[in-house]
């Protein structure tokens, strides 16, 4: 990114009234997503580690609830066949036909079960991505700024709403008769356009389009698709409205 545009960048960030900038992560190292369920017994310690995780100035999670656990009895109340899918197509990606919870993908390139929290860490500590990402927030729209990579191949550009907390009250199921605390919980994602490796990629997006549901928080992606399967992340950043 050209430096008089980064700087700019950096000087309509500080002007901007504090309610309007929100708390943001612009410098990650890892996007951590979990692919969890209200129904699964497995699930809670995972879902306690994905919200210590997201305390972490370098971190981005996000927390996909699964739809193929309501057989059981309980039907999740964040849960979604396109989570599901998504998470199928990782497998794919990862040359296995199977799914299971709780699962973190770390950066799109390493898969661990989501209650193994050393295994998790020390994937994070492994991982890292050199993409730039800035975001500014005015009273209308959210503004993007993605850094062009020296040749990166193209990617996709991800827009992705979330729930920073929330606790639900499991009334069957596996889980049935507890109360469970979730964090960073995905509403929606949606494809905001194609990032260029070369010139990187410049977007504006109208904030009514942003939020979804109840979302008070939203990720852009940078993504490589690998034949039309979820591939490598290559940067993010988080906004928090």
């Amino acid at each position: 990114m050209p430096k008089i545009l980064a700087a700019a960048l950096a000087a309509s960030l500080l002007a901007a009234p504090a309610s309007l900038a929100g708390e943001m992560k612009l410098r990650p190292v890892a996007v951590v997503e979990l692919f969890t369920s209200q129904g699964c017994s497995s699930c809670p310690p995972a879902d306690v580690l994905l919200g210590e995780l997201a305390q972490r100035p370098d971190v981005i999670t996000l927390g996909y609830h699964v739809d193929y656990w309501d057989y059981i009895g309980w039907t999740d109340t964040f849960g979604s066949e396109r989570y599901s899918d998504l998470q199928r197509a990782y497998a794919r990606n990862f040359g296995s036909s199977r799914v299971y919870t709780p699962q973190m993908v770390i950066n799109g390139e390493v898969e661990v079960i989501g209650s193994r929290r050393e295994e998790v860490l020390a994937a994070i500590a492994a991982v890292g991505m050199e993409l730039q990402i800035d975001l500014v927030r005015d009273e209308q729209y959210l503004n993007i700024q993605i850094g062009g990579a020296g040749g990166e191949e193209d990617a996709v550009v991800w827009l992705i709403s979330f729930i920073t907390s929330a606790a639900v009250d499991v009334a069957r199921g596996e889980n049935g008769g507890r109360q469970l605390a979730y964090s960073h919980i995905v509403t929606g994602r949606q494809v905001l356009g194609m990032y260029d490796g070369d010139n990187g990629a410049e977007m504006r997006v109208p904030l009514m389009d942003v939020l979804i549901g109840d979302a008070d928080g939203v990720v852009v992606l940078v993504q490589r698709e690998d034949g039309r399967l979820p591939g490598k992340v290559l940067g993010a950043a988080s906004l928090t409205l």
